[in-house]
């Protein structure tokens, strides 16, 4: 989900505007694209959501 890019800026230590960049552009991926994504793996792959849904429920 994440670029390498976002995952660099997510981890360093000064907040930049890049930063706060990435973390509006992940926002905007959260809530608009995984939402139709979930959608369409509900309609026509019901076993793969259910994987995705594995990994990211994980109690870890």
């Amino acid at each position: 989900m994440l670029t390498d890019t976002e995952r660099e800026l997510l981890d360093a230590d000064e907040k930049s505007d890049r930063y706060y960049q990435a973390v509006s552009r992940i926002r905007r991926k959260i809530n608009e694209e995984l939402t139709e994504d979930i959608q369409l793996l509900e309609q026509n792959h019901p076993e793969l959501l259910a994987e995705l849904r594995d990994v990211v429920c994980e109690d870890g």
